[in-house]
């Protein structure tokens, strides 16, 4: 009975786990609702993929924008900060792009939306594991 107990717990833990959505962030930049997915929640060290959606102020996708993800952690004790870029890919509706964390701990996320010779940026944190 006790090992029935413990194999059930595992399972439900793994069920959550198997379940567990992705991290989601909805801003508005400017004239923009912009909804930011990463699949894994909480982000890793090492590649995490991304999609961007863009819409306007009539709710229509915007498909000719440049995305650009900045991310960044700022210096610690005995390190410099750390700064990369990433370019979002147009796939559909959504600009994709890979985000590769090198280290864990809490990283600083801009991306940018420019379109029209204007530049709208969102900015969040995420916390990598």
């Amino acid at each position: 009975m006790k090992k029935l107990l413990i194999v059930l717990m595992v399972i439900v833990a793994l069920a959550g786990y198997a379940f567990a959505g992705g991290y989601e962030v909805k801003k508005q930049a400017g004239d923009y609702a912009v909804q930011v997915m990463i699949d894994r929640n909480p982000p890793v060290v090492g590649d995490n993929n991304m999609s961007v959606e863009i819409k306007d102020a009539s709710g229509k996708y915007v498909s000719d924008a440049k995305v650009t993800i900045d991310y960044s952690m700022p210096a610690m004790p005995g390190m410099p900060p750390m700064k990369y870029k990433t370019t979002g890919k147009l796939d559909g509706n959504e600009y994709k792009a890979v985000m590769n964390l090198s280290m864990s701990g809490p990283w600083n996320v801009a991306v940018k939306i420019k379109k029209g010779g204007k530049t709208s940026t969102i900015k969040f944190n995420v916390d990598a594991h």
